[in-house]
């Protein structure tokens, strides 16, 4: 029995093992609109303790009130064996979102996931780099389960002989609408675990639901102003000599970049790897990191966690490693304070010390050939399983110490995450290269507290190449990819002006996007958003009957209509990305009227439209009585000292407000209080026509951006 008596049981025999069904549960609410419940035995590691963020509990009362938002009678949890099954009910109508950072799906109803740490292998199972065990419903709640274990969620996929709401008795011989999936009116979820913890949370709106769960774990990152504009990451044996040249080659083309992507070659032996420099390719690494510096860039060194047994590192940290090797190199168990202290050691004064900016984190997902066996055994006791599953987010939080503690603002790139992490500096990426399917993750990102970066690496014509850099810059990190083949913007010369002119949109976007991601912090708001997301978004899934075939679809099984090609930038910018090959898409617009951002004109008003955009942009669409911030072309992140000309354009006829956020853009000074928020406003003035507000920005609210104003009234 637990000794904390967190809920009341009964005890009986059923073939030989011990059943403790639940009665009653004892749900405390731990934060304004947050319920947990202790389940069973207390873990020594859980997914967030590994995360390690702290509740904003100030921003979580800012929610609206709201009462637990389920039956408690509806939810029933037994340990079994040492397994625990959780049972919580669902509406009819009820749609799952969450569960994972999904490529192919968005409305998770009906489906079986295996929520399990993994490279993705191009099916949507719940093997992934972020299989967060978080749900959110249509209906305005959200349910996380905190057990660093591989779970398996039933999602409504299963019909229950005691269900509430039984399904219809339908016969396959003589009904035509026979499904060979029954709706199903619970969702279900079996962790092999005797302890967990379960959390649920309030909306009352599904966005509202997302933002208890991100500000519960510390709110989300706030990048650098460096860290939103480009990057490239060069050749994988690259010298610093080669580096500086590639740098000076994007001035030459007046292409945007602000940070540099190292890759393997900088160590003295990769695969595994020893943290050091490789005095041939990188013999001044100070010096490098100076020169790039002066070029207003900083730079981003690719690595994976395995000791090499060429490392100076390798000795002292053997005894607290792992049973098996990755790649012949030792495994840190990061859960022990004396692994911690001896990697921060030698990372700080041989990267940090000297001018490192960020880490982009190799190989911490999968595949099972490859990373630690469940066989495998850590000194501390924590099993390989446990490992796997927290060991992306140990890593992040971990290094993001480091750099916190320098008063350093830092962004990177990671292979594998969980729940917990939307406090972490860290864009989650792979090596899957369907650019619809980016976009769909892209999407299911929103739900579950991380980022994710659709990036560029390559493609098979110049329409494809544009239409991927559209696609990436407008995403948490604008990134090209070119570690293999050494590729760069200008590849397809007959599109470089297209990508050009997007990127540097981007740029220009600078003081929306700053915005956004500062909503994000603040506010709990992901910067980038699923449309399910949205107040107004009316589009309702239509489950079609899929045609029987003898071999790929015997039952004729559903097929779910998901709207998981556009998304939201922040309050007022819908993003609609085209595919090469394709000449005309579907837009779906929420309620209210929208405009084309290029040229203020209407499109419509909650409703789907068709388009067929040119090659040159990127489909866009901004609410009625959006304020969009804007500076003028610029390839790099402002300075210390900089400042930019402010444009801000309304869109519509509405009258509305919007605040800018702003601060030095590279420390945590604003945590203390460093930062300004600036209210700008257009209101109908006496003589009904629109009047904007203010004119200038005040000195005392101003880090980046020159005193006058320019309004722009985009629609005539």
């Amino acid at each position: 029995m637990n000794p904390l008596r967190i809920f009341s049981t009964s005890i009986f025999l059923f073939f030989g093992l011990t059943v403790f069904a639940q009665k009653s549960s004892l749900w405390k609410e731990v934060q304004p609109g947050v319920w947990k419940s202790q389940i069973g035995n207390s873990r020594h590691i859980s997914l967030l303790q590994a995360a390690g963020g702290n509740a904003l509990h100030d921003a979580l009362k800012l929610l609206p009130n709201s009462h637990f938002p389920l039956s408690k009678d509806d939810i029933k949890i037994q340990i079994i064996d040492k397994k625990i099954y959780l049972r919580f009910p669902l509406n009819q109508e009820e749609q799952i979102f969450g569960l994972g950072l999904n490529f192919q799906s968005v409305n998770q109803r009906g489906r079986i996931l295996n929520l399990h740490v993994d490279h993705y292998g191009g099916k949507d199972n719940g093997r992934t780099h972020a299989p967060v065990p978080f749900y959110v419903s249509s209906k305005g709640y959200g349910v996380l389960i905190d057990a660093a274990a591989y779970m398996t969620v039933y999602a409504g996929s299963n019909v229950r002989a005691d269900a509430k709401h039984p399904a219809p008795i339908q016969d396959r011989n003589s009904d035509k609408n026979w499904d060979s999936q029954p709706p199903s009116d619970v969702l279900e979820v079996l962790i092999p675990a005797d302890g967990a913890s379960i959390y649920v949370f309030a909306g009352p709106s599904p966005m509202q639901v997302v933002q208890r769960y991100n500000l519960f774990n510390g709110g989300g990152y706030l990048p650098p102003k460096w860290g939103l504009g480009f990057t490239q990451r060069v050749p994988t044996l690259f010298s610093q000599d080669d580096i500086i040249k590639e740098a000076k080659s994007f001035e030459a083309h007046q292409f945007p970049l602000d940070f540099i992507g190292v890759e393997p070659g900088w160590h003295s032996a990769s695969y595994p790897c020893t943290f050091e420099w490789d005095p041939g390719r990188f013999p001044r690494p100070k010096a490098f990191l100076d020169t790039l510096s002066r070029m207003g860039l900083s730079a981003n060194l690719w690595l994976n966690p395995y000791v090499s047994p060429k490392s100076s590192l390798y000795a002292g940290i053997k005894k607290y490693t792992g049973s098996h090797l990755v790649w012949n190199g030792l495994v840190p168990d990061f859960t022990m304070a004396e692994a911690r202290k001896l990697v921060k050691t030698h990372f700080v004064k041989n990267h940090l010390d000297i001018g490192v900016g960020g880490y982009k984190i190799d190989e911490v997902d999968g595949y099972d050939h490859w990373i630690w066996p469940d066989v495998t055994t850590f000194p501390s006791g924590t099993s390989a399983e446990q490992m796997r599953q927290i060991y992306g987010l140990m890593v992040q939080e971990m290094t993001s110490s480091w750099f916190k503690e320098k008063n350093k603002r830092t962004y990177g790139l990671i292979r594998a995450s969980n729940a917990g992490a939307s406090s972490l500096p860290y864009v989650i990426y792979n090596d899957y290269y369907s650019h619809k399917d980016f976009i769909t993750a892209l999407v299911n990102s929103s739900f579950i507290g991380v980022l994710w970066t659709p990036e560029v690496r390559a493609s098979k014509s110049a329409e494809e190449w544009v239409r991927r850099m559209q696609s990436v810059c407008f995403s948490p990190m604008a990134m090209l990819n070119a570690w293999s083949d050494g590729t760069k913007p200008w590849s397809f010369p007959e599109v470089e002006k297209a990508v050009s002119d997007v990127a540097n949109l981007r740029m220009q976007l600078l003081p929306y996007l700053y915005t956004t991601f500062a909503q994000y912090r603040f506010e709990g708001k992901p910067p980038f958003r699923a449309m399910n997301l949205v107040d107004g978004f009316g589009f309702k899934p239509v489950g079609m009957k899929g045609k029987v075939d003898g071999t790929d679809n015997p039952y004729g099984m559903s097929i779910k209509n998901d709207i998981k090609d556009q998304y939201m930038m922040g309050d007022f910018i819908l993003v609609a990305p085209m595919f090469a090959g394709e000449k005309t898409r579907d837009v779906y617009l929420p309620e209210g009227k929208w405009y084309d951002f290029y040229t203020g004109k209407l499109v419509g008003e909650n409703q789907k439209i068709q388009i067929s955009p040119s090659l040159d942009k990127i489909p866009l669409f901004v609410k009625d009585g959006a304020l969009i911030p804007m500076v003028p072309v610029h390839r790099q992140a402002p300075k210390d000292g900089q400042a930019f000309a402010l444009e801000i354009r309304h869109y519509g006829q509405k009258a509305g407000t919007w605040k800018l956020y702003d601060d030095d853009g590279r420390t945590f000074n604003f945590e203390k209080g460093a930062h300004s928020w600036t209210e700008f406003g257009v209101k109908q003035a006496a003589n009904g026509q629109l009047e904007a507000y203010p004119k200038q920005v005040a000195p005392k609210s101003n880090f980046g951006y020159l005193p006058e104003i320019t309004w722009t009234f985009m629609t005539k």
